[in-house]
């Protein structure tokens, strides 16, 4: 049994919209981007063979729970259809993502949609810190606090500081990238915002501090949004080739994954690394499976990399915990020039999560939509040229739940 799977295509929702301001609700959301994906890939309802749903916090923001009702309430053809909803905090895509491709690895299913999808700009700011604070460990850490994941990852920086030295002047200069790269997305929720230097610099009036070191300019956003992809097996892929005047070389597969996971407290984490260079070491070793599993012995192979920069610390940790530099060193990547669109080894090109937005259940949908699309060649003036492989990383909580999927062709 050949146990490929193919990503066939799929859309995003325009980041920068408010769904409550006009009136819509979860199910407009979802529908829309169904709509679309449908629209975009040339599939019909009825192709679609299972179903799986990314998100987070719909209970809380929105008070709608079981989300894959959805499917064939959207379209009375899926009627039937087996569905899921996975959560993972900020991960919750990326794990509807490996539930489906487990689908069709497993031989169960030809055609997965997998869905994931956030909406939480229908909320007073506090109240949705609020709700995204439940993927702390309740009761036991990020109590005395006004916003608990800024003061999270604020708690990465001093241990970076601890353990190596940083200079947050580099985790500014990434946020510039990112806002950068988001000028040139279409569909990025900051594309439209006029920021200038004063806002990635230490003045509290033009870039005031969130917590501790973290400053708006470090700070992703909250955003309404979804992506959808379509996943198939090599038959069905061979299908839709044929359809649609392409060779099977032409549509993108998935080459490897990765997936690890650590306890749901930050204290343990950092305990369990005591003394170790990476304050992370699982997230290193998903990286290493992701790539063990694609064939490529190292990260050379790839052509960059889409990132949960929930907040600019985070980006700065991939950089050394992927191996880019040495622990610790994440600093000569951005001093270099490396991760910009067009260096060597370029992050975030689509502008991330910082740039992009962050609809917390979307996330990792919409992070392998942005590789499917430079491998393909269709990220627009987003494009890194010639991009062959690309990688995702997307993590929920404090770094508990982490996953990397590697797409590519040839």
């Amino acid at each position: 049994m050949n146990m490929t799977v193919y990503v066939l295509g799929g859309s995003q929702t325009d980041f920068a919209r408010n769904w409550a301001r006009e009136d819509l609700d979860s199910f407009d959301l979802f529908k829309a981007v169904l709509d679309d994906a449908l629209a975009a890939t040339g599939l019909s309802p009825e192709q679609i063979q299972v179903g799986h749903v990314g998100n987070f916090v719909g209970d809380l923001f929105a008070g709608q729970g079981l989300l894959g009702g959805f499917f064939a309430q959207a379209y009375p053809e899926l009627n039937g259809m087996p569905t899921s909803r996975h959560e993972a905090a900020c991960a919750s895509g990326s794990m509807a993502l490996l539930g489906a491709i487990r689908d069709i690895r497993c031989g169960d299913y030809d055609i997965a949609c997998v869905l994931g999808m956030e909406l939480m700009r229908n909320v007073p700011g506090k109240t949705g810190a609020e709700y995204l604070g439940s993927a702390t460990w309740r009761g036991y850490e990020a109590q005395h606090c006004e916003y608990p994941w800024p003061h999270m990852f604020n708690r990465i920086v001093d241990e970076y500081e601890r353990r190596h030295g940083i200079n947050t002047d580099h985790l500014k200069a990434i946020s510039r990238i990112n806002y950068g790269n988001a000028k040139d997305n279409p569909l990025a929720q900051t594309r439209g915002w006029s920021v200038d230097d004063a806002f990635f610099s230490n003045s509290d009036i033009h870039n005031p501090v969130i917590d501790g070191r973290i400053r708006k300019s470090d700070c992703g956003q909250i955003t309404d949004g979804a992506a959808c992809v379509f996943l198939a097996s090599e038959a069905a892929a061979k299908d839709y080739a044929a359809a649609h005047g392409l060779s099977l070389s032409d549509i993108p597969r998935i080459k490897g994954w990765g997936h690890r996971s650590s306890a749901i407290a930050l204290d343990t984490k950092l305990q369990l690394s005591e003394g170790k260079p990476l304050l992370f070491p699982h997230v290193n070793q998903l990286i290493r499976d992701a790539l063990s599993r694609a064939g490529m012995s190292d990260l050379k192979a790839l052509d960059g990399l889409e990132v949960h920069d929930c907040f600019s610390i985070t980006e700065y940790m991939v950089i050394d915990h992927c191996g880019l530099t040495a622990p610790g060193e994440s600093w000569k990547a951005v001093e270099e020039g490396r991760i910009a669109r067009d260096g060597d080894f370029p992050i975030n090109a689509s502008g991330g999560l910082i740039g992009q937005g962050h609809p917390v259940g979307a996330t990792g949908v919409r992070m392998l939509l942005d590789c499917y699309k430079q491998v393909t060649g269709q990220a627009g003036k987003n494009q890194i040229a010639g991009a062959e492989n690309m990688a995702t990383f997307n993590l929920g909580g404090s770094a508990t739940t982490c996953a990397s999927i590697i797409v590519g062709v040839n």
